[in-house]
């Protein structure tokens, strides 16, 4: 596992303990561990601020120093054994970004196992190993009751025990050595290591999705995959490990050590076999139906419920928690009826299994009996056979749970491929460069554009705006507004034509250096479950306090931050804003936003209803730090109330996709045209409706 080093997330209290624990180039290696979790959490939550300063942090007082002691030793003692060694052997944070995997179930479980195969054939291996060993064993045992069955006193009596005492030593050292082996690749390198290097690669997929990605699926229901598909994986291969070497290696040998007393006792193994072969043949199919259908059914299950909890304010509103439940509680009872035909089908394996394996016990020890009796073999090879004969009775079992755990972690495998494998629909050029910017001119050349298909929403758009030109959009919802925002950010691909900024073709730069020239404020702001300080500094991660502070003041949103608190404990800047920022008001929201964007100055601004939700004090405290911040910028704003908007350079007004007027504000109210309408339709500032806006159109 790969160590955090300096990673600022690492506890500052564990400093004293870097000297003691040093690996990888003198680094403290910090393992993810949900004990040592319980009391060391991040440094922002756990010391004051001056103590952050100090050589040597203080907790606070809320942390049991006797506690925090005990699990520094436990860490101490975990570096310095092998244990700590295996468990670093791979890494689950790779620093290369890796395609979606491909469809198809082996296809896409190969591409899982990237930088791990080593590993997992080295499990694969032991597990054959240990198998054989457990196979020898009885043959062993065999050999024992043969000797003691012979066994004199006197004479040879010393080297025979020397002989059975040293067998036994070989066994007990053979038995440790490969478990030991087995145990720490299994547990140690991969069982951790190998699911978090999966939601590693499956997350950084997801946030390279494009936004119509997100608006296609419940946000629970991608995490949820995300989350157990790498889990599932996992126990796929980990079950198909132990059943397919380790079990097929057993048998072999099984059949192999029973020919070794008397061919004839092969026969009942043989039989038993092929008759649970048969099962097998008969109920994998099935269970694997039943699988697929139980991981859709636990997919919905989770989605509905998701779905309620995310948008519980409108559930409260509407006083729908009842209809929510039982909306959810018709999922469940999808997800109950498919969990009771799998276990119906495990019933009727379980019957067919005992009855074969009971036939097993009494056929091959009863024939070896029989043919101890005969003289063909000895004690020894009664009590081997029917030793083998119960172990698998008890392994029969084991494999048909495992069976039915391996379908259902299929199914949920199968039911995360269909969102894994998805490529972004929008991608960077293979010749993608960074974007220059000199002054923020913008251009939309030609450009053509629709939703999945559907009628056009801009049709044959073109429009130049000059660097540091100020530049509001004018229209009804539904004219193409915000659909020309999202283009420009390259949330979407144009259909027809080209966007350029200082001349360079979007399509043509990376993504990540296109929306870092632009700063946006939305009029529905969301914010991470973050602290206030974490959120405004999303436009700028290196910035100072300092310059935090700064941003937050212009924005008018210091006063009302320095009296935050939370039930955590934390205030002021350190204060958690909750799922979205739930727990501010818009107004607090769209403050913090605007700071957000201030810090990031970005050469291009992008404001959509940035001041919808402040109140006109506030807004026109507001304004003046806008003002400041727009200089030099080229801006592109939307806003329903025309007034917050008439004072810029040039007014775009737009209806049905297509620029159908331009000018000042002034020059608009004297053509006396669709601005005019719409200026003089105002109430209380805000665009009237209008009986030519498209039915069943979203905001674009």
């Amino acid at each position: 596992m790969k160590p955090w080093g300096n990673d600022e997330r690492c506890s500052d209290h564990w400093a004293d303990a870097a000297q003691l624990l040093k690996t990888d180039g003198g680094r403290l290696a910090c393992r993810d561990r949900s004990d040592l979790a319980v009391e060391f959490a991040y440094p922002a939550t756990l010391y004051t601020k001056q103590a952050a300063n100090s050589d040597m942090p203080q907790p606070r007082k809320t942390l049991k120093a006797t506690v925090q002691w005990q699990n520094l030793l436990n860490l101490i003692v975990l570096e310095t054994t092998m244990l700590g060694a295996f468990e670093r052997r791979l890494d689950p944070f790779p620093p290369d970004e890796v395609p979606p995997p491909p469809e198809g179930l082996a296809r896409f479980l190969w591409a899982c196992t990237r930088g791990a195969r080593g590993y997992i054939l080295a499990f694969a291996l032991l597990s054959a190993g240990v198998s054989i060993y457990e196979a020898w064993l009885f043959s062993f045992l065999g050999q024992v009751v043969d000797l003691l069955s012979t066994w004199k006193a006197g004479g040879d009596a010393a080297a025979q025990e020397t002989r059975v005492l040293w067998g036994m030593g070989i066994v007990m050292a053979t038995s440790v050595a490969l478990v030991a082996l087995r145990t720490m690749v299994q547990h140690q390198i991969l069982a951790i290591n190998l699911p978090l290097r999966l939601r590693w690669d499956f997350h950084r997929l997801m946030l390279r999705q494009s936004l119509s990605f997100f608006s296609d699926e419940f946000s629970g229901r991608v995490t949820t995959k995300v989350m157990q598909t790498a889990l599932a994986v996992r126990d796929v291969l980990f079950t198909l490990i132990e059943i397919a070497p380790g079990i097929g290696v057993y048998f072999i040998a099984i059949i192999a050590l029973a020919g070794g007393f008397a061919l004839k006792l092969m026969l009942p193994f043989i039989a038993w076999i092929l008759l649970f072969g048969l099962a097998m043949l008969y109920f994998v199919p099935r269970l694997g139906k039943v699988g697929q259908e139980q991981a859709n059914a636990r997919s919905s299950m989770t989605g509905r419920i998701s779905d309620a909890y995310t948008n519980i304010t409108t559930v409260k509103l509407f006083s729908h928690s009842n209809r929510e439940a039982h909306f959810a509680r018709a999922a469940m009872e999808d997800f109950k009826q498919t969990g009771f035909r799998q276990m119906r089908l495990v019933s009727q394996f379980e019957i067919v299994n005992q009855a074969l394996v009971v036939a097993l016990i009494m056929a091959a020890g009863g024939y070896a009996l029989w043919l101890w009796h005969q003289g063909e073999v000895g004690a020894g090879a009664v009590a081997a056979i029917t030793a083998m004969a119960l172990r698998i009775n008890g392994m029969s079992h084991w494999i048909m749970w495992q069976m039915t755990s391996l379908f259902e972690s299929i199914g949920t495998v199968q039911d995360g491929m269909a969102t894994l494998t998805r490529g972004p629909k929008v991608q960077d050029a293979p010749d993608a460069g960074v974007l220059v910017t000199s002054g923020g001119a913008v251009t939309f050349d030609n450009v053509s554009f629709n939703y999945n298909g559907e009628r056009q929403v801009l049709d044959g758009l073109s429009l130049n705006i000059r660097p540091g030109e100020k530049i509001g959009l004018v229209g009804r919802s539904g004219a193409g507004k915000s659909t020309l925002i999202n283009l420009l950010l390259r949330f979407y691909d144009v259909d027809n034509g080209e966007i350029r900024i200082d001349g360079q073709d979007i399509a043509h730069v990376t993504q990540d250096s296109l929306r870092s020239a632009i700063g946006m404020v939305t009029q529905d702001t969301s914010l991470l479950h973050r602290s206030i300080r974490d959120n405004i500094a999303y436009g700028r991660p290196d910035a100072s306090d300092a310059q935090i502070r700064s941003a937050a003041a212009s924005a008018q949103a210091d006063e009302f931050i320095s009296q935050l608190s939370d039930r955590q404990g934390h205030s002021g800047y350190d204060t958690l804003v909750g799922e979205r920022g739930i727990k501010l008001s818009g107004g607090q929201r769209q403050r913090v936003a605007i700071a957000r964007v201030m810090l990031k100055n970005a050469p291009i601004l992008l404001l959509d209803e940035a001041t919808s939700a402040l109140d006109s004090e506030v807004e026109v405290a507001i304004q003046e730090s806008l003002d400041e911040m727009m200089q030099g910028k080229t801006v592109i704003a939307i806003a329903h109330r025309l007034s917050t908007i008439a004072a810029m350079d040039r007014l775009i007004v737009m209806d049905d996709g297509r620029i159908i007027e331009q000018g000042t504000h002034t020059e608009l109210l004297a053509k006396n045209g669709i601005y005019a309408r719409l200026w003089h339709h105002q109430s209380g500032g805000f665009l009237g409706e209008d009986r030519g806006v498209a039915e069943g159109m979203d905001q674009v």
